[in-house]
């Protein structure tokens, strides 16, 4: 007996040892970690990983939730072992606004849209979108005066707004401007908050928020599918996005073109991360190079050298070579998307940690950038000195990889 009993106790420790769960914040009751992440999520996963640097598990409310800042551990789960980890509850929350486009499907549905969607971002249409792009920064640039003050962040969703609409449906919107933008505005409120465990059952009461969101995206409906119509009614490619996945065939399956709802979340997609995102990019670099006026001066000269005064285009581009490490130094920093989620299909292991099938695994761009120490190198020599030589180092190197089967189109 005594010797079944021993052997018993081994075999209990061994399975607790298997599904040994990596540290974190100790709850003392139900809501004290929901409650501080509901309310500042970036300051509450900070904190965490000050303490667990790289891989920390917790509960938010009644799901096992774990936050990852080691860089390999994030690759595990984008690259490694993607089809284990699928979209989290902020994405499928998307869904009520964005349908199922290019960021919230999955699976062989995705692989169709991506493959339909990819020749719109061929090497071709990307020059002609780069000259609207040059165009109408031009003109909102010579509608400033010198000394005005303005509000950078509201001057770039203007700027991003009228070149998204102008590349994805050839469409000069300036006459329903401050409608859409409203209508935006409202339907981003969606994503302004963080999608806890009790998301699903707040976004369904009549709150002012909620009603909100509804009619931004009732508005937005109407002025997308009435595009459509009159793309498809014209039959001939005007050169923009819309046109293009509006003709494409799947030759591949053999499953024909788009419809009208795919087309309309495709585009819908599209309009929203290529507006908002954007135009936070932007106004981070802006606000960025204020605050180091040697960066600014040195940026300018080799603006000035390469372009001789002209207007940039896409031939123009690779010689901005200052210029592109200044952009993606403050995409680092002040990253437009900051934070990502995935469900766990099965139960796995990270880092040797178990993960237990439906946990919650968070994902911060701007926490890992922070905790990093290869990125608070960088943080104290903008712009980055070495980036491309980083970025050839591989995998280990990268805080989030760009080779998962998500990467851009």
């Amino acid at each position: 007996m005594n010797s079944m009993s021993s052997a018993a106790k081994t075999v209990i420790a061994e399975n607790k040892a298997k599904r040994k769960l990596a540290p974190g914040p100790k709850r003392k009751a139900l809501g004290d970690q929901l409650v501080p992440m509901s309310r500042d999520p970036i300051e509450f996963l900070l904190k965490i990983a000050r303490e667990h640097p790289d891989i920390a598990t917790f509960k938010l409310g009644p799901q096992r939730t774990f936050l990852l800042s080691k860089p390999e551990y994030i690759e595990d789960v984008l690259v490694a072992n993607d089809w284990n980890y699928v979209k989290g509850r902020g994405l499928q929350r998307a869904r009520k606004v964005l349908g199922k486009g290019l960021l919230t499907s999955e699976g062989n549905f995705h692989r169709r849209q991506r493959r339909l969607s990819q020749p719109a971002f061929h090497k071709q249409r990307i020059a002609a979108y780069g000259a609207v792009m040059a165009e109408y920064a031009a003109r909102a640039r010579d509608g400033w005066k010198e000394g005005e003050t303005r509000d950078i962040a509201q001057e770039m969703m203007q700027l991003t707004l009228a070149i998204v609409a102008k590349t994805l449906f050839d469409a000069d919107v300036q006459g329903e401007a401050q409608q859409i933008g409203k209508a935006l505005t409202e339907v981003l409120e969606l994503f302004a908050t963080f999608s806890s465990p009790l998301t699903a059952f707040t976004d369904k009461l009549p709150t002012a928020r909620n009603r909100r969101v509804k009619r931004g995206k009732q508005r937005l409906d109407e002025t997308i599918y009435r595009i459509i119509a009159e793309h498809r009614a014209a039959g001939e490619d005007r050169g923009d996005l819309l046109s293009m996945l509006l003709f494409a065939q799947d030759a591949e399956e053999g499953s024909g073109g788009m419809s009208d709802e795919q087309l309309r979340d495709e585009v819908m997609t599209l309009f929203l991360a290529g507006h908002e995102t954007t135009a936070n990019a932007l106004a981070w670099t802006w606000y960025l190079l204020s605050q180091n006026p040697e960066v600014e001066v040195k940026m300018h000269a080799e603006i000035d050298k390469v372009l001789g005064g002209k207007l940039p285009t896409f031939e123009d581009v690779p010689r901005l070579n200052y210029t592109e490490r200044v952009f993606t130094e403050a995409m680092r920093l002040y990253p437009p998307v900051w934070l990502m989620g995935r469900r766990s299909v099965s139960a796995s292991k990270i880092g040797g940690y178990y993960v237990p099938a439906k946990s919650i695994v968070l994902l911060s761009q701007f926490v890992t950038h922070t905790m990093s120490a290869i990125i608070w190198i960088l943080r104290n020599s903008i712009p980055i000195a070495g980036c491309r030589k980083r970025e050839q180092a591989g995998p280990s190197t990268l805080t989030f990889p760009s080779a998962a089967a998500r990467a851009c189109v």
